[in-house]
């Protein structure tokens, strides 16, 4: 493990920890999350901005130019080649660095960051990168009473915040052994998800889970020593939340290695933005990231993008959907196959045939589910029927409990892939394969690589996993549950009842001799009264 990586990295949460503590105040935690992460993400571009015109002019001779001193009239001739280079256009004078610098006295703050906000906005407008920009800053609301009572209030603290964000040490991009911005974000997630409970942790993927997902969907099955690919060329998630499950694919791969990009769509609006803040944040250009806003099942944004080689999901567990009430869903191609949909008040199948549906032929899978899909009867189990019966099942892996926020229930992954060779099913119990820290279930990088190469090479562990015909599963009427399949161990002593029998006379035959001694001398006590 590199030291420096560690330190920065540990120095970097210290801090944010800090601000965190120092100026949340009155707004609540999760709310106040959307300030701290608005602001890092205004830092952020405006900095990456600078650093791009700066670069450029640097490169062109003039070794002196700094954008941050450049009048706003002189900086507006750049504006076009900009926005199509980056995606958007920050004036001088609205930079990060110059708005902090005035921070403290400026007694229109919220009016100055308004205004700001909405010009960056604005300057994708009518551009290809519109799509990505739009809304971005919806979350901050530099007006909100939550910021305090009074204008001198809000100012205050989004003053404090301001400078706090400024004296983040997150260094250059290119300098930092970590990827601080992206980093920061993490924490922030993972910080605010931990005291968040079900108002906002629930759709944060922890990184360890998110970590092995990625790393399932990127070994080459087809290969004899089934290696990891080095490149993906579109990764997707239906069901996107923060982000965060996406960008380890940046993580594990290296961002340039995902080919075609990002992909990915969003039902809560706050948390479709901040995916898109992620984005960012983790330096991913405008035009390497598709996440779109909306229902997946009802209205699936990426018809013209799909298939995709890789797709993590985490979907949200049993909730209700149109189901059959919906005469057109039963004739979506997704949906179709299947001859059923999944349950009214269970979505989790109809998320798992729209991710079948648009897996690619070569693709991998990974899909976070609430364990009760893999045996519950009616409509569920004629899906898994279908998918057993087309051999499309992987792999089965039982996860820990506790592993995610707001929640301490067992979850398990289910690997989906269209190119099988063997007519089999992979099943892993990896409910054992925890570290305890703190309040909270994590699986360590020994775990991640256990349950990834049983995965990858489909080994035989007693009591770990099995590689199981698929005509055993239909004998067990397609029950997909692990320990349908896999012994647990039994750590219970094997008792020798003779040899425990003879302890027992033994033991009986001491009790008997103490207490009559104990009598005999009882006796003697009382005779020596009389």
């Amino acid at each position: 493990m590199n030291n420096n990586k560690e330190r920065e990295r540990a120095e970097l949460h210290r801090t944010i920890w800090q601000i965190a503590n120092d100026l949340r105040g009155s707004v609540d935690g999760w709310d106040f999350k959307q300030y701290v992460l608005g602001m890092l993400f205004y830092r952020f571009i405006s900095e990456n901005l600078e650093n791009h015109i700066n670069k450029n002019q640097h490169e062109a001779g003039y070794k002196d130019f700094k954008y941050n001193e450049l009048s706003d009239k002189d900086a507006e001739s750049a504006r076009k080649q900009v926005v199509d280079e980056k995606g958007f256009f920050i004036l001088p004078s609205e930079l990060f660095s110059n708005v902090v610098k005035k921070s403290t006295t400026d007694e229109n703050l919220n009016m100055t960051l308004e205004k700001v906000f909405r010009d960056i906005e604005g300057s994708a407008i009518g551009t290809p990168s519109e799509d990505s920009f739009k809304g971005l800053f919806d979350d901050i609301d530099v007006n909100s009473n939550k910021l305090g009572r009074t204008v001198v209030e809000k100012n205050g603290r989004l003053s404090k915040l301001m400078v706090a964000i400024n004296d983040l040490q997150v260094g250059k991009y290119e300098d930092n052994t970590i990827d601080a911005f992206g980093d920061a974000y993490e924490y922030l997630m993972t910080m605010y998800a931990a005291n968040a409970g079900k108002s906002g942790g629930e759709f944060f993927t922890p990184q360890e889970v998110s970590e092995l997902l990625a790393k399932i969907a990127v070994v080459d099955f087809t290969t004899e020593d089934k290696r990891m690919k080095e490149s993906v060329n579109k990764v997707y998630d239906p069901a996107a939340g923060s982000g965060s499950l996406l960008l380890k694919f940046a993580k594990i791969l290296g961002k340039d290695k995902v080919k075609q990009g990002f992909y990915g769509q969003e039902i809560n609006l706050t948390t479709y933005n901040l995916a898109r803040i992620n984005m960012f944040l983790h330096d991913i250009p405008f035009d390497k990231f598709n996440i779109a806003y909306g229902d997946t099942l009802k209205n699936p944004y990426h018809w013209d993008d799909k298939p995709f080689d890789a797709i993590v999901s985490n979907p949200p567990y049993s909730i209700k959907w149109e189901g059959d009430a919906n005469p057109l869903l039963i004739n979506d191609e997704r949906f179709a196959p299947a001859g059923v949909l999944a349950p009214k008040s269970k979505a989790d199948y109809a998320f798992v045939m729209h991710i079948l549906s648009w897996l690619s032929s070569n693709g991998t899978a990974s899909i976070v589910e609430f364990p009760g899909i893999l045996y519950r009867g009616g409509a569920e189990q004629k899906i898994r029927k279908y998918l057993v019966d087309n051999n499309y099942v992987d792999s089965v892996i039982q996860l820990p409990p506790d592993l995610f926020f707001g929640s301490t229930i067992s979850t398990a992954i289910m690997v989906l892939r269209k190119n099988k060779k063997d007519n089999k099913i992979h099943f892993v119990d990896a409910s054992k394969e925890y570290v305890r820290i703190d309040i909270k279930n994590k699986l360590s990088p020994a775990n991640i690589t256990k349950i990834l190469d049983t995965v990858r090479y489909k080994t035989d562990i007693d009591h770990f996993s099995r590689y199981v015909d698929v005509s055993e599963v239909i004998e067990k009427e397609y029950n997909l549950a692990v320990n349908t399949y896999v012994e647990a161990e039994n750590n219970n002593e094997v008792v020798d009842i003779i040899k425990l029998n003879q302890e027992i006379s033994e033991i009986v035959k001491k009790v008997d001799f103490l207490r009559k001694s104990i009598d005999e001398i009882v006796a003697d006590l009382e005779g020596d009264d009389e």
